[in-house]
């Protein structure tokens, strides 16, 4: 994302507590070392030929501070009492995540309070009296081998601010670890906002969790590796369904409300798709130029197709249904059944007979075990966002940026989300990977005007 940004990172107040975590402070003697302030990375990479030469400098130093263990705390250990939350939809590596903060707060630090909220921020609210779970090493050792949320997980509820913030006062806690994506990160920064109002030392750190890939900023959030992994699985499955038939069709649908990447992803990692349609990139169904008949060009020429199509795709095709769930997002009108129903519809009426095979794996890639880079990448992330929280630093997600852990404040991440490109070298390489047409519109000043007004 161009622009310049405001990467301060907020904190409690001064670190006078020694680190029980005994690092270097030179280079050169085998000991990894702390990690200062003063440590960023660059965030803008690209220099842009419109850039005026009077902000090119201001621009060049838009730096990011690096995560990571400090030498001075501004909590001690004995005196910390940490929370840890998981909200939103199921995510492969939530589990490592849980794990990682525990054993981090509870080997390298020495905490010992640390609690499991159940069920999402509805765990903090009074009506569901549910108890929270003191979490400890032997009790989340295993976690990661298995899919899905040890401290279940649920949408909405973090609106109710101050009764969230009155239940975490009552509890004690100083340090919040918030494990969610955007709606969930926008409840978190109101949070440590309540926090701040009420005068309380207590910070708020976000872990981002979102299988979309849809955060700003972010190289990837964890469980995508892993999503695209099973995504793939499903893909081949629908291939060779596809190409065992007569005019064989396999229709795969995944995850991807406003943002592609899972769909873009899974088109280069398998090689066997045709066609990718995401909901950054508009389409039609009819005409000569429409989907339906690249289709049909496609089955006439190699009897069988794949499509993959992520779930956002194609809504301006069907009736809104203007409902919202629980955490703020559209309810969506299912795009795959819609599909799946007019390319029947159409091969029928052409009088060609094929064999459509239709595939949802969503949930049981969003409730699959983390793979090994997945689960390296939440260990890491889990073990930064202890550092970041015993350092007293708040209102941040960890994120990685260019392949390096770091601070990002949390208003900076929530402000839009992140996706595909049109004009991006990954969309230009999955066109190539699918083959297919550029546009798949009829008039296409008309499509892209009406679109880009919708986007604004």
């Amino acid at each position: 994302m161009k622009g310049l940004f405001n990467f301060n990172i907020e904190e409690l107040g001064p670190r006078k507590v020694e680190s029980p975590i005994k690092l270097s402070t030179t280079h050169g003697d085998f000991v990894a070392n702390y990690v200062n302030d003063d440590d960023f990375i660059r965030y803008n990479l690209d220099i842009y030929g419109d850039i005026l030469e009077t902000e090119a400098e201001a621009y060049l130093k838009n730096n990011i501070e690096k995560a990571g263990p400090r030498e001075k705390l501004y909590f001690n250990p004995s005196h910390v009492n940490a929370g840890i939350v998981t909200c939103g939809g199921l995510c492969p590596g939530i589990n490592d995540v849980i794990r990682a903060v525990v054993r981090c707060l509870w080997n390298r630090y020495g905490v010992r309070r640390i609690r499991g909220i159940r069920f999402g921020f509805k765990g903090l609210l009074p009506e569901y009296n549910y108890e929270t779970i003191d979490l400890r090493p032997d009790l989340v050792d295993d976690i990661h081998k298995i899919g899905g949320s040890f401290l279940g997980t649920s949408r909405g509820g973090g609106n109710r601010v101050t009764e969230i913030a009155d239940t975490v006062e009552s509890l004690n806690m100083n340090m919040l670890f918030i494990v969610g994506g955007d709606g969930t990160q926008r409840g978190a920064i109101e949070v440590a906002e309540e926090f701040e109002k009420r005068k309380l030392k207590i910070c708020v750190v976000g872990i981002p969790k979102t299988v979309d890939n849809d955060l700003l900023f972010i190289d990837r959030s964890f469980g995508f590796d892993t999503a695209v992994e099973k995504a793939t699985e499903a893909v081949s499955a629908a291939h060779m369904e596809a190409h065992s038939h007569i005019n064989g069709i396999g229709l795969i649908k995944l995850m991807g409300r406003e943002s592609g990447f899972i769909a873009t992803a899974t088109a280069l990692a398998s090689h066997e798709a045709n066609f990718c349609l995401i909901p950054e990139v508009p389409f039609e169904l009819n005409g000569e130029a429409g989907f339906l008949h690249s289709l049909e060009q496609r089955i006439k020429n190699r009897q069988h197709a794949v499509v993959i199509i992520a779930e956002g795709a194609g809504q301006e095709l069907l009736q809104a249904t203007n409902k919202k769930d629980q955490s703020g997002n559209r309810r969506l009108s299912d795009i795959g059944v819609y599909l799946k129903d007019k390319i029947t519809e159409y091969f029928a009426n052409q009088k060609i007979h094929i064999n459509l095979k239709y595939i949802d794996p969503s949930y049981q890639i969003r409730s699959a075990p983390a793979t090994p880079t997945d689960s390296i990448y939440c260990e890491r992330l889990g073990n930064n966002a202890v550092h970041a929280a015993m350092a007293g630093k708040t209102k941040l997600v960890i994120g990685l940026v260019h392949g390096r852990y770091v601070h990002i404040p949390t208003k900076l991440v929530i402000k839009e989300r992140n996706r595909v490109n049109p004009e991006g070298t990954l969309w230009r390489d999955a066109i190539d990977a699918t083959g297919q047409p550029i546009f798949m519109v009829n008039d296409r000043e008309a499509i892209l005007t009406k679109y880009r007004a919708k986007q604004l």
